[in-house]
C-alpha cells in the first residue's frame, strides 16, 4: 500500500492512498465465496452454485463492498502508520477503481493541533474564602420562609408584596393591542413581572377600584413592535390578599424532609446546605478563572469536524431545554459558535495537560466528590453505593475530578491571591462581561 500526505493548511490533511490490486481481489473473492454459501439460485443447491454463475450475478456488487471495506481498512493503517490524528470523518474522493488495476483515492480530513500548554505562570487567580455567619443562615431561613409564602384576603389599600387579582386593558392610540389584556390575573407588586410603572401605579389601590395607567414600553422591550410606545392600561383590581410567611414550626421543617423536626436540626441541615454551595461556588471561581487564564495564554485553531459536532450538541440541548417544535438543525449555528468554541479548545488544552502531566483520577477524591454529592440525600449510603454501580456515572465523576486536578496543577504555577469575603459575595454569580 503506498500513502503520500499533503499537508493543504494548518489542520487539513490530503492522503492519497493506493491499495495493490491483488488485495482488492482478494477481497472481492472472499466476498463471493460468502455469498455463493448461502445464495439461493433456481437450478442449483444452496452452496453448490458453480463461482462463474456467483460472479456473473453478484460481482459488481461484490467490488462496491469490497471497496467500502478496503477504504476503512487502509484509511486506518494509513494513519497509523503516518502517525496521524484525525479529529473527524474523512471526505474520500475515488480516483480510480477498475477492475485488475490498483485502487486510488483521497482521504480530505483534519487533525487535531499539535500544541504544548504553556504560559501557567501568566495566570492570575483570585481565590476567595468565607465562612456561614449566623446572620447568613439567618437571612436564609427567610428566604425559605418567603419562598412558601401564603396569601390572605384583605381589605386594606395594596402595599408592595401584596398579591392583587386584577383584569385589564392595554390601549394604543385607542386600539386594544395583542397581549395587552387579560382578566383573573394574580400579580404580586413589586415582582418586576409588568412593564415599569404598572405595578406601582397600583399601590394604594383598593378591591373593586379602578385606575388607568399611562405607561411607556421600554426600548428594548422584547415585542418589538410595542417597544417605546405609550400605552394607556385600564386596570380593575378585585382582590386583595396579603402575604402571610408560614412560622418555623415542625410543619414547615417536615417540608424540607428533615429528620430532626426542630428549629436546631433544621439549622443545622440548612447550614450543611449552605456550605456546600460555598464550597462550591469558590471552586466553580477559581476554575473559570484557570480556564480563562488557559485560554488567553494558548490560542490554537479548532478543527472544523470537533466545531461542527459541538455546535450540533448544543443545538440538541437547546431544543431539550426550551422545547417547541422545532428541530434542532433549524436553529442558526452561529448562536452557539463562540460557546463551541470555548468548548472545543478548552477540552483540547485539557486534555493535553493531562497528557503533559500524566495525570489519572485521583480515586480518593472520586470517593469524596460522591460521598459530598449524596449527603444531599436522605439515604447517601444508597447514593454512594449507586454511583459504584453504574460505570458511565462513575466515569463522569472521574471526568470532573480529572479536571479538577488540572486545575490543582495550574494553581501551582500560576500567580494566586487569597481574600476574605462575605458569604454572600462568594456565592454570587459572577456577571458576564456587557456586550459592546
Amino acid at each position: 500500500m503506498q500513502v503520500s500526505v499533503e499537508n493543504t493548511s494548518a489542520l487539513e490533511r490530503r492522503m492519497t492512498i493506493a491499495i495493490p490490486a491483488e488485495r482488492i481481489e482478494t477481497a472481492v473473492n472472499k466476498r463471493l465465496q460468502q455469498t455463493a454459501q448461502k445464495a439461493k439460485i433456481p437450478g442449483f443447491r444452496p452452496g453448490k452454485v458453480p463461482m462463474s454463475v456467483i460472479r456473473q450475478r453478484y460481482e459488481g456488487d461484490a467490488r462496491q463492498e469490497a471497496f467500502g471495506d478496503l477504504v476503512q481498512s487502509s484509511f486506518y493503517e494509513a494513519v497509523v502508520e503516518q502517525k496521524l490524528n484525525p479529529a473527524g470523518a474523512p471526505t474520500i474522493e475515488p480516483k480510480s477503481f477498475e477492475k485488475g488495476k490498483d485502487l486510488e483515492y483521497v482521504a480530505i480530513f483534519e487533525v487535531f493541533p499539535e500544541f504544548t500548554v504553556a504560559g501557567f505562570e501568566s495566570i492570575a487567580v483570585e481565590r476567595l474564602s468565607a465562612d456561614v455567619a449566623d446572620a447568613d443562615l439567618d437571612n436564609m431561613l427567610e428566604v425559605l420562609r418567603k419562598q412558601n409564602v401564603r396569601f390572605e384576603a384583605t381589605d386594606r389599600a395594596a402595599q408592595n408584596e401584596d398579591q392583587l387579582n386584577i383584569d385589564f386593558v392595554g390601549k394604543i392610540d385607542g386600539e386594544a393591542f395583542a397581549g395587552g389584556s387579560a382578566q383573573g390575573t394574580q400579580l404580586v407588586l413589586g415582582s418586576g413581572r409588568m412593564i415599569p410603572g404598572f405595578e406601582e401605579g397600583l399601590v394604594g389601590a383598593k378591591a373593586g377600584e379602578e385606575r388607568v395607567l399611562n405607561l411607556t414600553f421600554p426600548e428594548d422591550y422584547q415585542n418589538l413592535d410595542l417597544a417605546g410606545k405609550t400605552a394607556e392600561f385600564t386596570v380593575t383590581v378585585n382582590s386583595i390578599a396579603e402575604p402571610k410567611l408560614p412560622e418555623l414550626t415542625e410543619e414547615f421543617f417536615a417540608q424540607f424532609g428533615i429528620k430532626e423536626a426542630t428549629l436546631e436540626g433544621f439549622r443545622t441541615e440548612v447550614r450543611k446546605n449552605m456550605e456546600r454551595e460555598l464550597r462550591q461556588a469558590i471552586k466553580t471561581k477559581v476554575k473559570n478563572q484557570v480556564m480563562d487564564g488557559l485560554l488567553a495564554a494558548n490560542p490554537i485553531e479548532v478543527p472544523k469536524a470537533l466545531l461542527e459536532n459541538e455546535v450540533n450538541r448544543l443545538r440538541v440541548q437547546a431544543v431539550q431545554q426550551f422545547g417547541g417544535n422545532i428541530k434542532p438543525e433549524q436553529l442558526p449555528a452561529e448562536l452557539f459558535e463562540e460557546q463551541a468554541k470555548r468548548r472545543v479548545v478548552l477540552g483540547l488544552i485539557v486534555a493535553e495537560v493531562v497528557k503533559q502531566f500524566d495525570l489519572k483520577p485521583d480515586e480518593a477524591r472520586v470517593r469524596e466528590m460522591i460521598q459530598e454529592m449524596a449527603s444531599a440525600y436522605q439515604e447517601p449510603e444508597q447514593v454512594v453505593a449507586w454511583y459504584y454501580k453504574n460505570d458511565q456515572q462513575l466515569n463522569e465523576v472521574r471526568s470532573v475530578v480529572l479536571e479538577e486536578q488540572v486545575v490543582d496543577t495550574v494553581l501551582q504555577k500560576a500567580t494566586v491571591t487569597d481574600k476574605s469575603v462575605s458569604y454572600e459575595e462568594a456565592v454570587k454569580p459572577v456577571q458576564a462581561p456587557a456586550a459592546d
